[in-house]
C-alpha cells in the first residue's frame, strides 16, 4: 500500500435520491427578538452543575480505551456518585491493558471477562446486560455503526466529536438518533463548548439580542503538528493505519473534522442554522505520513449575506490561535467571554469565579469534559431527556462540506453534500493487506504544457 494513486471516490455525488436536506435551527434565531429574555431551558440549553444529582447506580462500557476514550471514561466516574466503569472494548489488547491499568490506579478493577478485543469487541460489550451506558471514543469512522448497535441495544450514549467521516455516516448518526429519541435513550456529544458555562452564558446573552442581528462570523483553529506514527516492523497495513488514524481522512475525516468542527459547531450554535454552501482552499506542505491537508480555509455560506470565514492549520512554527467571532449589527462577541460594541468598547463580559484572594480564576470551576457527563447522568437520573446526536451530525456535515470543497476546488451545497454516496475507506475492515491506494487530494486540473 502507498500513499500515492488513485483517488477514492471522495467527488462521488448521487445526482438523485429521495432524501430530504436536513436544517437544524438553533434557539438564538427564533428567540432573539423575544422581549422577555429566555433562561436555559427556553433556549434548549443544558443545566450547569455542580455534580450530577444521586440516584441509580449507573454502570458504563468504553469503546475505544485509547488516551481520549481513557479520558472521557474518567470524566464520566468524576460526574457524580454511584457512576462505575464495567467494560472495555478496543480493537488492540494493549491499548485495553493501559486502560485497565489507570483505573486500577484509581482503585477501580475491571474484570477480565469484562475485557473484549477485536473488531467485533463492541458488540459483546454492549450485549451485556449490566451496562447502562456507553462511551464511543474510537475513530469516527466507526462511530456510526458503534452508535447503531447501542441504541439496538437499549443503552444511553455519550458520542465524542466528529460523528463520521462522511455523508453516508452522517445519515446513519441521523436515523440512528431518531431511533433514539423514538425509545428515551439520551445521547450526550462531545462538543464541550455546549456545555461549557461562559459559552452558554455568552450564547444567551446573544439569544436575547445583545449583538441584534447576526451579520457574519469567522472561525479558526491553528496550531502546531500533531501526533503521528511512523510504521514498525509486523504492522500490517489496517494496524499500521488504525494506530496512525489520526492521519488518514478515511479514518478520522481530516482535522477539519477531527479539532476544527468544534469551532464550526460554535458558529452554526449561534447563527442558528447550518450554511447553504461552502467554497474553499487547503494544501499539504509539511505532513510526513497519511492523506491530509495541513491546512483549510473555507467560506461557508448561509444565505442572505451571512457568511462565515473558516480556517484551520497543523503546521509548526506558526502563528496559533483557536476561537470564534460572530458579528451583529449592535456588537460583537468571542463567543465565549465577551460581547463588545463595535468602537471596541466591552458592552458584557462573563464573571468566572474567584479565588481564594478574591481574584478572578480565569476559568470555569468544572471542566466541560465532566460537565457534558454530568448533563447526561441529570437526564437519565432526572428524566429530563436530551439528544444531541443530530445537531452534532449536522455540525460534522458542515465540516465535511467545507473538506470537500477544498478537497475538489469546487463550490459545495448543502443539499448535494447530503444526499452525496460518498462513503471513505475499504470495503471491508479487518488485519490485513488493504486493496486501496490513499493519495492526497489536488483540486482542479493540471496546467497543460
Amino acid at each position: 500500500m502507498t500513499d500515492k494513486a488513485k483517488n477514492i471516490n471522495r467527488r462521488r455525488f448521487l445526482e438523485s435520491t429521495a432524501l430530504a436536506s436536513v436544517g437544524i435551527l438553533g434557539a438564538g434565531a427564533v428567540l432573539s427578538s423575544c422581549k422577555k429574555k429566555a433562561d436555559n431551558a427556553a433556549l434548549g440549553l443544558p443545566p450547569i452543575l455542580k455534580a450530577a444529582p444521586k440516584g441509580k447506580k449507573l454502570r458504563a462500557g468504553l469503546v475505544g480505551t485509547g488516551n481520549r476514550g481513557t479520558g472521557a471514561a474518567i470524566n464520566f466516574i468524576s460526574a457524580g456518585p454511584d457512576l462505575e466503569i464495567v467494560a472495555l472494548a478496543d480493537v488492540f489488547q494493549d491499548k485495553v491493558d493501559a486502560c485497565r491499568k489507570r483505573f486500577a490506579k484509581y482503585k477501580r478493577p475491571i474484570a477480565d471477562d469484562k475485557c473484549f478485543v477485536g473488531f467485533d469487541a463492541y458488540k459483546k460489550l454492549m450485549a451485556l446486560e449490566e451496562v447502562d451506558v456507553v462511551l464511543l471514543a474510537t475513530p469516527p469512522q466507526f462511530r456510526p455503526e458503534h452508535f447503531k448497535e447501542a441504541v439496538l441495544q437499549k443503552k444511553h450514549v455519550f458520542l465524542e466529536k466528529p460523528m463520521a467521516v462522511d455523508p453516508v455516516g452522517i445519515r446513519s448518526i441521523i436515523a440512528t438518533a431518531k431511533k433514539a429519541k423514538a425509545i428515551g435513550l439520551n445521547v450526550v456529544t462531545g462538543t464541550q463548548r455546549r456545555h461549557q458555562e461562559d459559552y452558554i452564558e455568552t450564547y444567551k446573552q446573544v439569544a436575547n439580542g445583545a449583538i441584534g442581528k447576526i451579520v457574519s462570523a469567522k472561525a479558526f483553529w491553528n496550531q502546531n503538528h500533531v501526533w503521528f506514527r511512523t510504521r514498525e516492523e509486523g504492522w500490517d497495513d489496517m494496524t499500521y493505519m488504525i494506530r496512525n488514524w489520526n492521519n488518514f481522512s478515511w479514518l478520522c475525516g481530516d482535522h477539519i473534522l477531527d479539532t476544527h468542527v468544534h469551532n464550526i459547531d460554535v458558529v452554526n450554535w449561534f447563527v442558528g442554522k447550518h450554511p447553504e454552501s461552502a467554497i474553499g482552499y487547503g494544501g499539504r506542505a509539511r505532513r510526513l505520513t497519511g492523506d491530509q491537508y495541513d491546512f483549510f480555509s473555507v467560506d461557508f455560506d448561509y444565505g442572505n449575506g451571512l457568511s462565515s470565514h473558516s480556517m484551520c492549520r497543523q503546521i509548526d512554527n506558526c502563528a496559533n490561535g483557536t476561537g470564534e467571532l460572530v458579528v451583529g449589527t449592535e456588537g460583537y462577541t468571542n463567543c465565549q467571554n465577551t460581547i463588545w460594541n463595535h468602537d471596541g468598547s466591552v458592552k458584557w463580559k462573563f464573571e468566572y469565579p474567584k479565588d481564594e484572594n478574591g481574584q478572578p480564576m480565569n476559568k470555569i470551576k468544572i471542566p466541560p469534559y465532566v460537565q457534558e457527563h454530568m448533563h447526561l447522568v441529570h437526564a437519565i437520573r432526572t428524566g429530563k431527556y436530551v439528544n444531541e446526536a443530530e445537531q452534532t451530525a449536522t455540525s460534522t456535515l458542515t465540516a465535511i462540506m467545507g473538506r470537500t470543497a477544498a478537497y475538489t476546488g469546487k463550490k459545495i451545497t448543502w443539499e448535494e453534500i447530503f444526499k452525496s454516496d460518498m462513503d471513505l475507506g475499504p470495503k471491508e475492515i479487518k488485519f490485513g493487506p488493504v486493496d486501496m491506494e490513499f493519495p492526497v487530494p489536488v483540486p482542479g486540473t493540471a496546467h497543460k504544457a
